[in-house]
């Protein structure tokens, strides 16, 4: 069932790419580093255009603990070089 939550965060992430994550993928992609890397431009605009509040709530919804959450934020934003809000 896709909540409220999963509704933004998706609008938000797959507006600009042509290959749409759904919510189990983004899901798969917060858990799962290579699965991240090969989906990088949503992740990355997951982790970076999405509000902190929101991630949290949609990784809360999705069984996703807040370490689990901020430890893929660290990692994806040393590989990819970015900054992200929950990383820090």
């Amino acid at each position: 069932m896709i909540t409220n939550a999963a509704e933004l965060v998706l609008a938000t992430v797959n507006a600009p790419y042509s290959k749409p994550l759904d919510e189990m993928m983004l899901v798969a992609c917060i858990l799962d580093f290579t699965k991240a890397k090969s989906a990088a431009g949503p992740v990355s605009s997951f982790f970076g255009d999405v509000s902190p509040s929101l991630q949290m709530q949609f990784a809360s919804e999705n069984g996703i603990s807040a370490d689990v959450l901020a430890m893929a934020a660290k990692q994806f934003g040393s590989w990819s070089g970015q900054t992200y809000a929950l990383a820090a």
